[in-house]
């Protein structure tokens, strides 16, 4: 294989292992597939990898339900850099007002990537939130939602947000839909990171 496709690879691989690794717990393997100065923007955390992996870790060990599926993927490569945007559904378990429920959001990992020293591995990790909705897991179980908190948050992710702000999470209230100024703004970024500018 050529280096390009091996470069491909190496990203798929690491797009993958994330997942896996963080939604099984194997939190030494995890901090593998981070640079040192790597960082974590999501709906209810942002801060570094490190301290993204220990937030993490402590959900997990208190019974915090978080799993990830990934789809389609397509990396754009320049040099020593790459923007990686993967598929991906997150799948989240808790009680909402009494009701065990599950939330399941659609959107996109869109990962800034570097190479180093021969090792790919991510700088910067943010995620577009394109289409969420709320089922009771017993089907029979009635759910009435707060409509004021529902508005609170982009249509992408308002009811993966109701969620986490039930069981303690501020959520951001600014993260990039399918379309529309954040979206764009993160285009522009990853377009940047690509011509070499730093983040």
């Amino acid at each position: 294989m050529d280096d390009e496709t091996l470069d491909r690879l190496a990203i798929r691989t690491l797009v993958e292992n994330w997942v896996v690794w963080r939604d099984a717990g194997d939190w030494d393997r995890f901090r593998t597939v981070w640079h040192d100065d790597a960082v974590m923007t999501a709906t209810w955390f942002q801060g570094t990898a490190d301290e993204f992996i220990a937030a993490s870790r402590a959900g997990f060990d208190k019974g915090v339900s978080i799993l990830h599926f990934l789809g389609g993927h397509s990396a754009d490569l320049e040099g020593n850099r790459a923007i990686a945007q993967t598929k991906m559904t997150i799948s989240q378990r808790a009680v909402v007002h009494d009701v065990l429920v599950d939330v399941v959001c659609t959107g996109r990992f869109y990962d800034f990537l570097e190479k180093r020293n021969g090792r790919w591995g991510l700088v910067l990790r943010r995620l577009f939130y394109e289409k969420d909705r709320m089922d009771p897991v017993d089907p029979a179980a009635k759910l009435t939602l707060d409509k004021a908190i529902l508005e609170r948050f982009p249509v992408g992710y308002r009811h993966l947000a109701y969620l986490q702000t039930q069981i303690g999470f501020t959520v951001k209230t600014d993260m990039p839909g399918l379309k529309g100024p954040e979206a764009e703004a993160l285009y522009a970024k990853g377009q940047a990171w690509l011509q070499g500018e730093p983040l």
